[in-house]
């Protein structure tokens, strides 16, 4: 007899929802977590007195308590939590800038179309026509990949428009160079402009915490510091799992949220693995900043998503980072927040990143290199909200190193595999992969992932 019916590898967002749903239908489920803290990509750290949030920017598909059929509320019934009790903030507002041009969006679809009516009026009504193929459009039907710039460019017939609403879409779960499967498109698009940005009460921890409550509320167990070291199998199924420590764990089945090619190393899956190796990795730079030195109509707003170029150019960079695009978030820019003037304001900027320089770097070269690239992203950033740079009260960042490291997500792609397993299957019966590499995005995405996993593969 196995000591576990289920066992997840990574105690991230899809890894926890998924021992949740698990665990709720009485599944002797355990968890192992190679660090410290839950989370994975979307956890926090305390520096001088700050608790600081990786990953968590915005939640997207933001939805009111009474739609039923919402991916947000869908989740809350699957893990048996009360939405009710989850209090969430919209955003305030959020702009895409390019040069000479600019669109303004809300959780309110009105605004994105007024926007494009105004700067693009030849095109609005293509766009709304757009519109009503991508509510209609099923982004998970096993149909081969198609261009979403294509399917753009055919209906909008205008390029800046089309790379202006990009920009949101990838920045926020393409794992693609230049263009984006016609699926992930529907998904995000859906995610970002037909439901929107908002965040729950608290922090990424007070979220955390409430996932891991509810996995050990139905009997769920998970372990920190739990690093895995092989799959095991034998013919076409998975056994159990060996630690670093060399402790051996049996299991009726096996969920990886590790990724393709990080479960592919575990298990010997047999296959290419740089072809399912992510090139989109980023560095992120927070910065704690007075308030009185930023320039207020725009930092007043949720998130920017800023282009300086002609044209996007959605790729790994030739150098460390490429500062002339990216995302500026002020996370404390949510409806029915208190905010205290008084205090510095976040300001938090993600620039495509190349891995491969940062991994050669030497342990000293690395550490100037931050330095530089933090002093390269504030500069660029300063020409859109103000030059804040020399008041900057606390700095920090993380690069592709960092991701790699905590994540376990190969070269630090943090959108995985430019290629999805829709199903989950791995060559064994009973191995299964679920997060960004089943091809669910964003926080409510990563979570449907785990439980539509264990729904699908585990409680039939």
């Amino acid at each position: 007899m196995a000591d576990y019916q289920l066992i997840i590898i990574g105690g991230g967002l899809s890894g926890l929802a998924a021992g949740i749903r698990s665990a709720r239908f009485g599944h002797k489920t355990l968890i192992v977590e190679q660090h410290t803290l839950p989370g994975g990509l979307n956890s926090y750290y305390f520096r001088q007195g700050y608790l600081l949030e990786t990953g968590l920017h915005a939640m997207t598909n933001f939805a009111s308590r009474g739609v039923k059929h919402a991916p947000l509320n869908r989740l809350f019934r699957q893990l048996k939590l009360s939405r009710k009790n989850f209090i969430t903030h919209q955003q305030m507002g959020s702009e895409v800038i390019f040069p000479g041009a600019s669109l303004k969006f809300s959780n309110d679809l009105k605004l994105l179309s007024e926007e494009i009516a105004r700067s693009f009026p030849a095109s609005i009504d293509r766009f709304q026509a757009m519109l009503k193929e991508v509510e209609a459009y099923d982004p998970f039907a096993d149909v081969p990949w198609q261009s979403a710039r294509k399917f753009l460019h055919d209906r909008l017939a205008e390029p800046l428009l089309e790379d202006m609403l990009l920009l949101p879409l990838m920045v926020y779960g393409n794992a693609e160079e230049h263009d984006m499967d016609l699926g992930q498109f529907a998904i995000m698009f859906r995610a970002l402009f037909l439901e929107g940005f908002f965040r729950p009460e608290g922090t990424i921890k007070d979220l955390l915490d409430m996932l891991v409550a509810q996995h050990k509320k139905f009997g769920g167990e998970l372990r920190f510091r739990a690093p895995v070291e092989k799959i095991i199998s034998g013919g076409d199924r998975v056994h159990g799992i060996r630690l670093k420590g060399g402790e051996e764990i049996t299991a009726d089945a096996l969920l990886s949220t590790v990724g393709i090619p990080g479960t592919a190393r575990l298990s010997g899956w047999p296959l290419e693995i740089t072809k399912y190796t992510g090139r989109m990795s980023f560095m992120e730079t927070i910065s704690m900043v007075p308030a009185t030195n930023l320039q207020q109509e725009r930092t007043n707003q949720t998130i920017l998503f800023y282009n300086m170029q002609e044209k996007l150019a959605y790729q790994r960079p030739e150098t460390l980072i490429d500062p002339s695009w990216g995302v500026i978030c002020f996370p404390d820019n949510f409806q029915g927040l208190d905010r205290d003037r008084k205090n510095p304001v976040q300001v938090r900027v993600t620039n495509a990143a190349n891995y491969d320089l940062w991994q050669q770097a030497e342990p000293a070269q690395y550490k100037q290199f931050k330095k530089e690239c933090g002093r390269q992203s504030s500069t660029a950033v300063g020409k859109i909200i103000g030059n804040y740079r020399q008041d900057v009260v606390y700095q920090d960042s993380f690069t592709p190193m960092t991701i790699e490291r905590f994540t376990k997500k190969t070269e630090g792609a943090v959108y995985g595999s430019p290629i999805k397993i829709k199903s989950g299957r791995t060559p064994w019966r009973n191995l299964f992969i679920a997060g960004t590499d089943q091809g669910y995005l964003g926080i409510v995405g990563s979570m449907l992932s785990g439980v539509t996993i264990v729904n699908q593969h585990l409680l039939n």
